[in-house]
């Protein structure tokens, strides 16, 4: 697949899984006019994973695809090795062909090594799966540092495939894909860089700060609440950019990610946050908005790493 026919966001249906792994406990009807909405907005590029409610997400965003025509939609789906049946005699081919079935799809656009977990062995098994097949999908590999992607891409290549897509957590308060080389490598490469966690949870959405926290027990509280008085400068920020551009404060990190020459995933639950992305996509931030927002994030030396994640040095 050519890396022109990609929008300039996608749309993560990770919280579309409702059994309590992932899921945000929103029933199929309520998602159906957010996945609606956004065809309608040319945001067509969806990414989901079996590990996103243990193939819930994946049979939801599936039903809806259902009827339309496949050139009208992109989907991106992950091989999560932990979720692998390693008794069968094919696991990654078992997983990749029980993924179509989920989604009643023929193919898929873009196929992931979702994380590093025993990586060069299950990525040499893919790339025999998918060696000398004509439908192909992009490869990528998720949450892999330079050196991993490198390994990758060298087992791929093997194979007559190659490392096209790496989808790492990148935001203005996480830029270590960047400072470690990745982005530079993608470019070099001709491989295209998804960002997830732009707006980290809403950390950097403009709807929290110290008099409003996030809702205790979260996972997010315990990691944004600590540094809510340092979000609300950077929030600040991010409104003077946004009321200058006319959008919304969450509008501005998801267009900071597409100037950086990235493809932002953003998560979607609500009919307004199609709106926000697809207003996102037409936002043009000048080079000296992207130094200023960085350089104040920098400063404030907050820390975003998430508990499944490394610094990708």
């Amino acid at each position: 697949m050519a890396k022109t026919t990609l929008p300039k966001v996608a749309l993560g249906a990770w919280a579309w899984g409702n059994d309590g792994t992932f899921g945000s406990g929103i029933a199929p009807e309520e998602l159906r006019p957010i996945f609606d909405a956004a065809m309608s907005a040319g945001l067509n590029l969806w990414d989901t994973a079996y590990a996103y409610g243990m193939g819930t997400s994946e049979k939801v965003l599936g039903e809806f695809l259902k009827g339309l025509p496949r050139e009208s939609y992109l989907v991106s789906d992950k091989l999560t090795p932990q979720c692998l049946d390693t008794t069968a005699a094919n696991p990654v081919g078992y997983m990749h062909d029980m993924q179509l079935e989920l989604m009643g799809l023929d193919r898929f656009d873009i196929y992931w090594v979702h994380n590093t977990s025993e990586a060069p062995k299950w990525t040499r098994a893919l790339a025999e799966f998918f060696d000398g097949k004509a439908d192909a999908p992009m490869i990528g590999v998720s949450n892999h540092n330079l050196a991993e992607i490198k390994e990758a891409d060298a087992i791929l290549r093997e194979h007559g495939l190659k490392v096209g897509a790496v989808q790492n957590h990148f935001s203005l308060i996480n830029r270590s894909s960047e400072d470690s080389g990745i982005l530079q490598w993608c470019h070099e490469n001709d491989a295209v860089f998804f960002s997830y966690m732009v707006l980290e949870q809403g950390a950097l959405s403009g709807k929290y700060d110290t008099a409003h926290p996030m809702p205790e027990g979260s996972a997010r509280a315990q990691t944004y609440n600590p540094v809510l008085d340092k979000l609300e400068v950077l929030n600040a920020k991010l409104a003077q950019v946004a009321e200058a551009h006319g959008v919304g404060v969450a509008q501005v990190p998801v267009a900071w990610a597409i100037a950086k020459g990235t493809l932002p995933i953003v998560g979607v639950t609500k009919e307004r946050h199609v709106a926000d992305a697809a207003a996102a996509a037409s936002v043009a931030l000048a080079e000296s908005e992207v130094h200023e927002l960085e350089d104040l994030a920098d400063s404030l030396g907050i820390n975003a790493i998430r508990f499944w994640e490394k610094v990708m040095d």
